[in-house]
Formats: structure tokens, sequence, C-alpha cells
């Protein structure tokens, strides 16, 4: 592997290829998102109380396995009549072996007797950033909507077809760079991209 293509891999301590598809296109052609499955990296348990802390987690332990600029997004649903769950349980809400289709139709069978107008949501995503061997970046970002009583559109993954936005559509409705504009994980890495792009250019020059 030759120094630049080291330096412009950022390794996805993530085995959801939605995600990765969806980091890839909001980091562009310049960096190859690498999963972390595909060089052997075993991810960690995911133990911390915030979607930052398991983000962190993911990213240090990324890291210290690869060597490789290492990405990490822990993101999940909070919605305010279940007084905020699923939070950091959104991936396994169901239990063991959860799938997105058993989550959501757990999430529609609690919310089964509140009415419209008090489904309010909200997606939030923590990205955490480790560049080098100092700390990790950590980047949040959110999307308010509210969950509806049907899933609707077939793109996205997870929660996206139940997500009703203020425009009226579900997330799952919309075509990737509208949803990359409006969504938690797009906030939050417009935020880290830049941080990611000035370390690049440091070692390699800007593109």
């Amino acid at each position: 592997m030759s120094i630049n293509s080291h330096l412009l891999t950022v390794v996805l301590a993530s085995g959801n290829k939605g995600k990765l598809q969806e980091l890839q296109q909001l980091l562009g052609d310049r960096v190859r998102v690498a999963p972390a499955r595909d060089l052997g990296v075993e991810l960690p348990e995911e133990t911390g109380n915030t979607f930052a802390d398991n983000a962190s987690l993911k990213a240090e332990s990324t890291f210290a396995q690869t060597g490789l600029i290492s990405l990490a997004d822990d993101s999940g649903l909070e919605v305010d009549a279940l007084e905020g769950k699923p939070g950091v349980y959104s991936a396994r809400y169901s239990g063991e072996g959860a799938t997105d289709e058993s989550n959501n139709a757990k999430l529609l069978e609690e919310l089964a007797e509140v009415p419209e107008g008090l489904r309010s949501a909200r997606f939030r995503s923590a990205i955490a950033l480790k560049l080098d061997a100092g700390s990790v970046l950590v980047f949040e970002g959110s999307c308010e909507g509210e969950i509806g009583f049907e899933p609707r559109g077939s793109g996205g993954f997870g929660y996206d077809p139940l997500f009703v936005l203020p425009n009226g559509r579900t997330m799952a409705e919309l075509d990737g760079e509208t949803k990359n504009a409006l969504s938690h994980r797009g906030e939050a890495m417009r935020k880290a991209v830049p941080v990611l792009k000035e370390h690049l250019d440091s070692k390699v020059g800007p593109s």
C-alpha cells in the first residue's frame, strides 16, 4: 500500500452497509471509506451511555488495530413519548438478532396508543474521528421529526421509513443527496469533513 493510499483511507468502524454508502457519498471521491471488518477489525462492545461514548470507543479501538484514520458513527432515535427510547439501544431495540423490520415493528407497537401530535422524535448522531495518536474528536448532529403510523419509502435503513420530517415525507422517501442535506448524520459529517480534509492537506497537500 503506498503512502498516499494509506493516508487517504478512512476506516469506518461499522459493518452497516447503509452507513458505509452514506458516508462515502458525504466524503466524496477523495477519501476511500473502508469497512472495518474488511480489515479484520474486531469492534468493541458498545457499553457507553451516550452516542458520543460509543462512537469514541469504536474509533479508538479501530485506530489501535489498524493505525489508519478511523471514523465511527453512533446514532439512533429518541422518541419523546417513550422518554427518549430507544436511544443508544436503537440498533438492538427488539432484542438479540434485531433487524430493521423487527425494531420498526416494536416501535409501532410501543406507540400504538399515542395519537398524532404526540409522536415527536429526533435522530441523533455522534461521529468520532481519530486522526492520529492524539485525542478523539467528536461531532454531533440531530434531526427533528415524528413517528408515523406505518412505514413509507424504500430508501434509507433503520427507522427511516417511520421517521416523518416536517415536510411530510419520511426519511426513506428521500434520495441520498436530500437525505444527507437534512439528516443528523449529514449535519455531524459536515462538521467533521473540514477537519478531516485539513488533516489530509497537511499530509499530502490540497486536492
